[in-house]
C-alpha cells in the first residue's frame, strides 16, 4: 500500500513499476522477466523478497522509514 496504494498494474513514469515499485533494473538482478507491472502480484512479491534479502529495506526507503523499518 505504502509503494503504489494497491495497484500492481502501476507504471508511475519515474522509472519504478508495479505494485511494489521496483526499478526495471532490480527487477532484472534478481530475476525477474519483462517488466514488473506486467506480471501479477505474487511473482512481484517474489522478486521483491529477493531483493529485500539483498538489499534490506533499502530498496524502499521512503516507505521503510515510514513504517519503522530502516
Amino acid at each position: 500500500m505504502c509503494e503504489s496504494s494497491g495497484n500492481w498494474q502501476r507504471d508511475s513514469g519515474n522509472g519504478y513499476y508495479g505494485g511494489l515499485q521496483i526499478s526495471l533494473s532490480s527487477w532484472q538482478a534478481v530475476g525477474g522477466v519483462g517488466y514488473p507491472h506486467e506480471q501479477p502480484a505474487d511473482i512481484q512479491i517474489a522478486m521483491a523478497e529477493r531483493l529485500q534479502a539483498r538489499q534490506g529495506w533499502d530498496a524502499w526507503p521512503a516507505c521503510a522509514d515510514q513504517l519503522n523499518l530502516g
